[in-house]
């Protein structure tokens, strides 16, 4: 099998890459690209890569068809053999039996072929999910025939497992008849045969005497009209059986006999049939393969777009946030009222002129128990900062859930995540608010850090000693929020006067230049931290996404194994003609 290793080790590949979870998501007809998925899948397990891997195995030929046809009936025949058991009970078939000759049996009884379904021997009908493996002497070697579940079964699972059997055939045995040759589902896998290049034989059974022309022409003129002229077409006349598992008389089979027969007799023949069908398979690879990595493209981009929901959803919160510690809200209320207390009455003008003044607040305030008015305003302004946090936080989590819920894939998600936790993902985290306490106090000592760096200077040491680290950390802070948009009235007067003031006693400090840089730092310092905690929180929806889309290669990963197949198709030799044997009556 030397000639065929390229070809193998690609398809190997091709395997390998299609064990990932491409279509996590509900994105698009996400139901038909899983079931190609599963059904590229299955056709490389069970019959790409075992064929490839033995191109000179024993041939197997699925006989397939609609319920009540008469498959198990014929296969009995065929092989001169009760090997299965037909009944009047729908659905007859529930675990599919393959016939082979006792010389091919070490073949098919190990998970060579269909290595999914464990082997079972013996009479019966074996359990669902299995493959029942039996042996008859009068079947010529080189060739199985497998009965298989009804293509349109009342049970999922059979009309499954007769897919599955279907891609795994070197041989089509298609039963049909002469009441049902005309259905739609039947012409479906038909079709499917045609597009695959599967090598394929038509069977009509049940013909009454005096339908036996009509259908015939007819049933010819179907397989033209589809794309299947020269499909080798048989039909068994409908004969009275002595009892309901009875086999039919040999001459009714004896045209499908001589047929199977004599491929199973010449080895170029089986070759033939191999080749075309394995051809047929692979090159329906060029097509099949990159669909599923133009599907699993759009998983990608639909994970993208969720992502993008999220981060647009707490961008909007940075930018409320931004708005806040500009249009002057958080110098209303509290804040502004201890702005007052600090500024506007003296304490802190006092305290310039003289540091007894400053002293002296002090110990009042340690005998009296009432906080400094610097202490005061410190926490006003903590907590205005925080409140403002959690706010911006709490709408943008509602927002990122609307936004998910909204869509396919996001409802798919939330879904998956259970109601509780979805339910929690409407507000901030519960952790926020002591997280945004913690990056505030955290702000608040790097200002007062940057204010003690910038007043070691030695031209400022002496005027910054004139009012402590402290207050002039207190101004900086509020000079963050200077900006008086959105005040009015009164509101407005006391804000811009005292944010002047705090500007101008800041910059007879550290001079104008210096006050400016000061600020844009405490401000990108704020908003660093509090882009960390809305990042944080965020993480709650995108800590969801993970590992829930294909592998970011894996799209560009699948071309190029699809390419590596073609690539190494001429492996296979160019398929003949199936034995073209004359169409029997």
């Amino acid at each position: 099998m030397a000639g065929n290793d390229g070809l193998l080790a690609a398809l190997e590949n091709l395997r390998r890459l299609l064990d990932h979870d491409l279509f996590p998501l509900e994105i698009g007809d996400v139901a038909s690209h899983r079931r190609a998925l599963k059904e590229l899948r299955g056709q490389l397990d069970d019959y790409l890569l075992p064929r490839v891997a033995a191109m000179d195995a024993p041939l197997l030929a699925v006989v397939g068809g609609s319920t009540g046809a008469g498959k198990s009936t014929l296969v009995n025949s065929l092989a001169c053999a009760d090997v299965t058991e037909p009944g009047v009970l729908r659905p007859t078939t529930l675990a599919p039996t393959l016939v082979a000759n006792p010389a091919d049996e070490p073949w098919f009884g190990r998970q060579n072929v269909l290595p999914g379904l464990a082997r079972t021997t013996g009479r019966g009908r074996g359990e669902p999910g299995t493959l029942r493996v039996v042996t008859a002497e009068t079947l010529p070697p080189g060739l199985a025939l497998l009965d298989a579940p009804d293509i349109d079964s009342v049970v999922t699972a059979n009309r499954e497992i007769a897919a599955q059997l279907l891609a795994a055939a070197d041989l089509w045995l298609f039963v049909t008849t002469a009441a049902r040759y005309a259905d739609e589902v039947p012409w479906g896998f038909l079709r499917s045969a045609r597009e695959r290049s599967t090598a394929l034989a038509v069977v009509l059974d049940r013909v009454p005497p005096e339908a036996l022309e009509p259908v015939f022409a007819h049933l010819t003129r179907l397989l033209g009209e589809n794309g299947l002229s020269g499909t080798p077409l048989f039909s068994v006349p409908e004969v009275a059986l002595p009892e309901e598992n009875a086999r039919l008389p040999e001459p009714a089979v004896r045209d499908v006999r001589d047929w199977l027969a004599g491929i199973a007799a010449d080895a170029h023949a089986r070759a033939r049939v191999v080749r075309r069908t394995l051809a047929g398979a692979l090159d329906s690879i060029s097509i099949r393969v990159p669909a599923l990595a133009d599907a699993a493209e759009r998983q990608r981009a639909g994970l993208a777009d969720l992502h993008r929901m999220v981060g647009s959803a707490y961008g909007a919160a940075m930018a409320t946030f931004d708005d806040g510690i500009r249009d002057g809200s958080l110098l209303r209320g509290e804040v502004l009222a201890r702005w007052q207390d600090f500024i506007g009455t003296g304490d802190f003008m006092r305290s310039l002129e003289s540091r007894i003044g400053w002293l002296r607040e002090r110990v009042v305030s340690a005998f009296t128990g009432r906080p400094a008015p610097d202490t005061r305003l410190r926490v006003a302004l903590e907590t205005g900062v925080e409140a403002l946090i959690r706010s911006a936080a709490d709408t943008a989590a509602e927002r990122a859930l609307e936004a998910w819920s909204g869509t396919p894939a996001g409802h798919d998600v939330l879904e998956r995540a259970g109601v509780v936790s979805a339910g929690r993902l409407a507000r901030a985290s519960s952790a926020l608010p002591e997280r945004a306490a913690a990056a505030v106090r955290a702000w608040q000592g790097y200002v007062l850090d940057l204010v003690a760096e910038e007043g070691a200077e030695r031209r400022t040491t002496a005027r910054l000693a004139s009012f402590s680290v402290n207050g002039a950390g207190l101004l900086l802070m509020l000079m963050v929020f200077a900006s008086t948009g959105g005040l009015t009235g009164i509101e407005l007067g006391i804000a811009g006067g005292t944010s002047v003031l705090s500007q101008k006693l800041l910059e007879a400090v550290f001079g104008d230049q210096a006050v400016r840089t000061l600020t844009q730092a405490a401000r990108d310092d704020l908003r660093g931290r509090v882009r960390a905690v809305l990042d944080e929180d965020a993480a709650r929806f995108t800590s969801l996404l993970e590992g829930a889309g294909p592998p970011e290669d894996v799209a560009p990963a699948l071309r190029r194994a699809a390419q590596a197949v073609r690539d190494h198709r001429d492996e296979v030799e160019a398929p003949g003609a199936v034995g073209q044997a004359d169409r029997s009556r």
